[in-house]
C-alpha cells in the first residue's frame, strides 16, 4: 500500500507515507538518547523525539506539509533526497509547486526557521515510474536558491552519501510523523539495526515503533552522531506494514545514477 502525501493522510497507521510521529503506543514520547563519539548506541525499539537536525525537514505545498526529506552533499549544495512515491506525478496530473522546509517544527502549518527552497526538478527512476517497483522508491530533488541567493547546503549542512553499503548496519532514521500522532510536528529518531527484508528483495528493514504516515522519505544514516556529524545516507524510508516495521531501498548504482541526473538538472 502506498499513498501520495498530497492526497491526504491514510486512515490506518500502517504504512509510513505522509507526515511525522509520537510513540508507538500513543503515550509520552521519550527524548532521544545522547550519542557519544566512538560509541555505538544500544538499539532502540521505539522512536524518540529529537531537536530538529537542520538538514532534515518536510516537503511543503502551500500551507500543507508532508513527507520527510534531507539535504545530501553535492557540489552545488542544492540536492535533497526523499521517497519517489512522495513526489512522483502521474501522467496528466496538474503541475504542483513543492518546496523543502529544513528544520520544520510547530503546530498546524508550523514554522520554517531556515525558510523554504523551491523544488526546481524531480528525478525518479524509470522503473518506479513504470511499475512502482519498491527497490527504486527513492528520488533526488534539485532546489532553487532562496530569496537571498543561498543554496540550502550552505545554510543547513548535509549528509554524505554511501553507494556501496551492505544491508547489515546500525542506522539512525529521522522523520516527521503525521500531526495526528505528532501535533507539535517534532521530528523523531530511532537508532537500531537494519537487515535485508526477507519478503522484499533489495530492501532494508528495521523494527522500531513510531514511524507513522509522514515519515516516508526519512533518511537512513550510518555514523550519525548529531547535526554536526550527520554520517552518510544509505537509503530513504519507503513504507512498512505497521508503524513498527519500516523499509527502505538500499542505495546502489541506480540511486547513484539518479543523483547524477539531479546534479545536471
Amino acid at each position: 500500500m502506498r499513498e501520495r502525501w498530497w492526497q491526504g493522510p491514510v486512515a490506518a497507521a500502517g504504512v509510513a507515507v505522509l507526515f511525522a510521529l509520537v510513540s508507538g503506543c500513543g503515550g509520552a514520547v521519550a527524548s532521544a538518547p545522547r550519542l557519544e563519539p566512538g560509541v555505538s548506541p544500544t538499539p532502540q525499539r521505539t522512536a524518540a523525539v529529537i531537536d530538529y537536525p537542520p538538514f532534515i525537514g518536510v516537503l511543503t505545498e502551500g500551507s500543507d506539509h508532508g513527507c520527510t526529506a534531507s539535504v545530501v552533499d553535492s557540489p552545488k549544495g542544492n540536492i535533497v533526497a526523499t521517497a519517489a512515491h512522495c513526489v512522483h506525478e502521474p501522467e496528466g496530473a496538474e503541475k504542483r509547486t513543492i518546496s523543502f522546509a529544513p528544520g520544520f517544527s510547530g503546530q498546524g502549518s508550523g514554522k520554517q526557521p531556515y525558510g523554504a527552497w523551491r523544488v526546481r526538478a524531480i528525478q525518479v527512476d524509470d522503473r518506479w515510474q513504470e511499475q512502482e517497483d519498491d527497490p527504486y522508491d527513492f528520488a533526488f530533488l534539485t532546489l532553487e536558491p532562496d530569496a537571498q541567493g543561498r543554496e540550502v547546503q550552505d545554510v543547513v549542512g548535509a549528509a554524505g552519501l554511501d553507494w556501496e553499503s551492505g544491508p547489515d548496519r546500525q542506522v539512525t532514521v529521522i522523520g516527521y510523523p503525521e500531526p495526528g500522532h505528532n501535533p507539535d510536528n517534532r521530528p523523531v529518531t530511532c537508532t537500531t539495526d537494519s537487515t535485508l527484508d526477507p519478503d522484499l528483495p533489495g530492501m532494508l528493514r528495521m523494527e522500531c515503533a513510531g514511524f507513522w504516515n509522514g515519515t516516508s522519505g526519512s533518511p537512513w544514516l550510518t555514523g550519525y552522531r548529531g547535526p554536526d556529524r550527520p554520517g552518510k545516507l544509505i537509503g530513504v524510508l519507503s513504507g512498512g506494514d505497521t508503524d513498527a516495521e519500516s523499509t527502505a531501498a538500499l542505495f546502489g548504482s541506480p540511486a547513484r545514477a539518479l543523483y547524477q541526473r539531479a546534479l545536471k538538472a
